[in-house]
C-alpha cells in the first residue's frame, strides 16, 4: 500500500478507547494495523518491536498507561493509584536502553499523582498521553527545521537504521530533518544501511523514503568504509534512543562504528534527537544496553544460518563518544561541542 505523504502516517494514535499503530515487523511487504486494548498488549507490542523508535515508543506506553486507567474498575483513588502503578512497571520493563520510554511514563505518572478523584485521575492521564503526541510531531517538525540549514543542495547523506515517521509520532528525528531540506528546496539523497540483524533501514528507511519520492539507495552495513573513501557520501545523520549531558549518544547497535569512519574521512556526523530523548543524570557507565534474542542473529527469516551451540552476543545498542559527533539537532536548536555546556546555554 503506497502512500506519498509518510508524515501524514500516524506510526501510533489514540482511536476508539484503544492504541492503534503500525505493526512494523509487516514491514515492507504489507501496511497491517495492530489494535491494543490493554496495556499488556501495548506492553508486548513494544518488547516484540511492533512499535520502535525511542520517540514512538516514549508515546506508545503513555497511551498504554491510558488503557490501564480508563480500563480500570478502582472505585477508590487508591487502588487506582495501584493499577497503574502496576501498569507503570510493566511498561517500563519493555526496552531498558531507550530513555523516552521512562520520561514519558514518569511524566504520565506524575499528572495521576496531582488528580484527586478516579475521574480526575482517568482524564489527567489520558489528557497528558494526548498532548505528549502531538507535542511529539511539533517537536519533530521543529527539529527538521532547525537541522536543515547544515546540509547542502546536492548532498548525498548517509543513515544508520530508521529515524523516521515509523520511529515517531509522524514526520521523524533523522529522516525528518531530510524532509525538511527536501522542503526547504535542497535536493538531497540518501545512503541507508541495511541495519542488522533487524534490518532497520532494509525494511523501514528504504520503504519511508522511496515512497515518499526521496532517491534512496541501500548498502550492506560493511560497505560503509567503502562508500566513504569513494567520496559517495558529505554528511552523516542518525538518531538516538538516549543522549547524555556530556555528548555521549546510545543508539542502533552499528551507529559506533559509522561515527568513527565518518571522523577518519572528516565526514560530519549529526544526531538528531528531541529534548525527551537526554538523559541529564546518567553516566556512560550506568546505561544498561538491551541484549535482544539470539535468533535475531542466528536465523534469517525462518531459517537458520548459524550453527547450533555457537555463542552470540546480540547488543541492540551502541555508544559513540562525543568527539565523533558533529552537532546534536534538537528541536531547540543545534548543539555544538563541548555538548554539556552547549546543552546548558541552551537549556537556560
Amino acid at each position: 500500500m503506497a502512500r506519498k505523504n509518510l508524515d501524514l502516517l500516524l506510526t501510533v494514535e489514540w482511536k476508539d478507547d484503544a492504541v492503534v499503530m503500525v505493526d512494523q515487523t509487516k514491514l515492507p511487504n504489507r501496511l497491517v494495523y495492530v489494535k491494543c486494548t490493554d496495556y499488556l498488549q501495548v506492553a508486548d507490542a513494544i518488547k516484540k518491536l511492533v512499535v520502535r523508535g525511542a520517540p514512538a515508543i516514549g508515546v506508545t506506553a503513555a497511551l498504554g498507561l491510558a488503557l490501564a486507567a480508563q480500563q480500570s474498575k478502582a472505585k477508590g483513588l487508591d487502588e487506582l493509584r495501584t493499577d497503574l502503578d502496576t501498569a507503570f512497571q510493566v511498561l517500563r520493563a519493555t526496552r531498558p536502553t531507550a530513555i523516552n520510554l521512562f520520561w514519558a511514563l514518569e511524566r504520565v505518572m506524575g499528572k495521576a499523582k496531582r488528580a484527586r478523584t478516579v475521574e480526575d485521575v482517568k482524564k489527567a492521564v489520558l489528557g497528558e498521553a494526548t498532548k505528549m503526541w502531538q507535542q511529539d510531531i511539533q517537536a519533530n517538525r521543529q527539529m527538521g527545521s532547525n537541522g536543515a540549514q547544515l546540509f547542502k543542495d546536492g548532498d548525498v547523506v548517509l543513515t544508520h537504521c530508521n529515524a523516521g515517521s515509523l520511529a515517531t509520532v509522524a514526520y521523524g528525528t533523522a529522516l525528518g530533518v531530510i524532509r525538511a531540506a527536501r522542503e526547504s528546496g535542497k535536493r538531497l539523497s540518501v545512503i541507508a544501511t541495511e541495519t542488522r540483524p533487524v534490518m532497520q533501514g532494509a525494511r523501514l528507511t528504504a520503504f519511508e523514503l522511496q515512497h515518499d519520492g526521496v532517491d534512496v539507495s541501500l548498502i550492506p552495513d560493511t560497505a560503509v568504509g567503502h562508500m566513504m573513501a569513494r567520496g559517495a557520501i558529505k554528511r552523516v545523520i542518525v538518531g538516538a534512543d538516549r543522549v547524555l549531558r556530556t555528548g555521549h549518544v546510545f543508539n542502533k547497535i552499528g551507529t559506533y562504528q559509522v561515527a568513527i569512519l565518518a571522523k577518519r574521512h572528516n565526514i560530519p556526523f549529526y544526531v538528531a534527537a528531541p529534548l525527551s530523548t537526554f538523559d541529564l543524570k546518567s553516566s556512560p557507565e550506568d546505561v544498561i544496553i538491551e541484549e535482544r534474542s539470539v535468533d535475531e542473529v542466528v536465523r534469517v527469516g525462518k531459517k537458520r544460518v548459524a550453527p547450533k551451540g555457537v555463542r552470540i552476543f546480540n547488543p541492540a545498542f551502541d555508544m559513540t563518544p562525543p568527539e565523533l559527533v558533529s552537532g546534536i539537532i534538537t528541536e531547540k536548536g543545534v548543539l555544538k561541542p563541548p555538548f554539556e555546556k552547549s546543552l546548558k546555554k541552551l537549556l537556560g
